[in-house]
């Protein structure tokens, strides 16, 4: 391949270019740059000429026209071995552009922003960088195009090595990863502005709260690994990314063994239950269903009373907490076999306490906003809403004789989270902030009322239960009275509701309704 004798930097995110630029020099290539990108390699003593000295333009319109010129995609997409292209190059005094070095205006960053402005983000919309990096994509056979800081270090290199040359499967790759990332860009263009509306006095006005559902959905991921296997050993899978930061898919992974398919999965069920709470919670799962969950003042004492729910299933099973574990949590986890513990962060002594269990993953993750869900079906995606909606004691509905104690209320409210992310049909008994037994995944409700309380470890008697969805028929409410439980949330809407709230009171249950359900499928 050609060695590579002049580039165009022009980049939002300057993330190591400095370096990169110097090592561009040493290896004898010209830059040519833009604005900002200019003006701070000048002042790391960087030599490089502005792009007005190629066009012979001045970067105009607030620096809406800069790039968009002959001599700049004339420079890029000419073939080289073409004679016309080289002919038309030469006539008009084009000169090659080799390597395309650019990342794109932080159009999402900007749009995350609480209160930004329409103008603004409308600015935000890059122009001139998706052009040259579709161009130079194009045209991979000649020029190299590079879009992100990842790859600066190995470019580096390979030039180095090879007089200055990049082989044909660098450009290549280099080449997909840019479509992949204009693909993106525009679709997170799009998806932004569907939300935004125009009024009679034609001012726009953007979304308070997460707009409707697009017309069209256009997902584009970039992947973060490959995975050993899927959930089972003969099924491949991979990890990607929304390219943001925030999540369980742009998780840092501090130590352990490399994360699976089904660690990932159940990373995720702890990091959202555990998000869940406003106080501090611990949140141990297994197969995606909580089999322990609790508060407590400090994190050891909510991990504690989360093992002690059931100590059986938590070995190993998966930790979610919502705040940075210290040592004195760390050094009780540590006493289990656990696979994976997803926390905002881990202290020092944390760190130490773990490093004895090499295998154990540690995860941190930065919250993420709410997003739409999504769930693939043969030749498509159902999409839906977050459940998100939260439930304060005001929402509730006593419809039974005795109403809830506050000790009872504030069980009922715990339970009643917790159950939310238990897969359907779901039971759970709780006491105020330690779950004590989980029905889940029964075909029958009354089965999850059986199998909840048959697997506590803890005494069932005067705890709470709350049900997913309403109670079919008066047996399952029979069922957690047998067990010893004293209160019952639930969301109603049975044709016989009547008929389980009579029971209830039979039974000398306090009975409270949601009006809202939570099925988990």
């Amino acid at each position: 391949m050609p060695k590579i004798q002049r580039a165009i930097l022009s980049v939002t995110d300057k993330t190591g270019l400095v370096d990169f630029a110097k090592k561009l020099t040493v290896l004898k290539v010209e830059l040519i740059s833009t604005g900002g990108t200019a003006k701070l390699l000048r002042e790391s003593g960087v030599a490089v000429k502005d792009i007005s000295e190629l066009t012979g333009f001045p970067e105009m319109m607030d620096g809406r026209v800069k790039t968009l010129h002959p001599k700049v995609h004339g420079g890029i997409l000419h073939i080289r071995g073409n004679p016309t292209h080289v002919a038309a190059a030469k006539e008009h005094g084009i000169l090659p552009i080799d390597m395309v070095v650019v990342n794109l205006y932080a159009f999402e960053k900007t749009a995350a922003q609480p209160g930004v402005h329409f103008d603004e983000l409308v600015e935000n919309i890059d122009i001139g960088g998706p052009s040259m990096v579709r161009s130079a994509a194009k045209n991979f056979r000649d020029v190299a195009i590079v879009t992100s800081p990842d790859d600066y270090s190995a470019i580096a290199q390979e030039m180095a090595a090879s007089s200055g040359e990049l082989v044909l499967a660098t450009r290549w790759r280099l080449a997909q990863r840019a479509f992949a990332i204009t693909a993106a860009y525009d679709s997170t263009i799009a998806a932004t502005l569907a939300g935004i509306t125009l009024d009679e006095t034609a001012k726009f006005h953007l979304p308070a709260a997460q707009p409707d559902f697009p017309a069209a959905m256009r997902i584009s991921l970039n992947k973060v690994m490959d995975l050993r296997y899927g959930e089972n050993p003969h099924q491949r899978a991979a990890m990607y990314s929304d390219g943001s930061s925030t999540g369980v898919a742009n998780c840092r992974q501090l130590q352990g063994k490399e994360l699976s398919f089904n660690n990932i999965v159940d990373l995720q069920a702890a990091w959202d239950l555990a998000q869940d709470f406003d106080e501090t919670v611990c949140a141990i799962i297994k197969h995606t269903n909580p089999c322990g969950t609790a508060t407590g003042k400090t994190l050891k004492e909510a991990y504690l009373r989360a093992f002690e729910a059931d100590t059986v299933s938590a070995f190993g099973g998966v930790i979610g907490v919502n705040q940075v574990i210290d040592g004195a949590a760390a050094e009780e986890m540590a006493k289990l076999f656990v696979e994976a513990i997803a926390a905002p962060g881990f202290d020092d002594e944390a760190k130490a306490k773990f490093a004895a269990k090499k295998n154990l993953r540690l995860v941190e993750v930065k919250p993420s906003p709410a997003k739409f869900v999504m769930k693939h079906v043969s030749g498509g995606m159902l999409v839906q809403d977050v459940d998100s909606r939260p439930l304060a004691p005001s929402d509730l509905k006593v419809v039974s004789q005795r109403p809830p104690t506050d000790e009872e209320l504030r069980a009922l409210l715990f339970a009643w989270k917790v159950c939310k992310h238990v897969k359907s049909n779901a039971i759970v008994y709780a006491r105020d902030g330690q779950s004590v037994g989980v029905g889940a995944g029964q075909m029958s409700r009354v089965d999850s009322c059986k199998i909840g309380a048959m697997k506590a470890i803890l005494p069932v008697k005067g705890t709470v239960a709350a049900s997913d969805a309403f109670f079919p028929f008066p047996d399952g409410v029979e069922e957690i009275a047998r067990a010893g439980a004293t209160a019952i949330i639930q969301p109603g809407g049975s044709v016989r509701d009547q008929e389980v709230i009579d029971a209830a009171n039979r039974l000398g249950l306090a009975m409270v309704l949601t009006g809202i359900r939570h099925f988990r499928h």
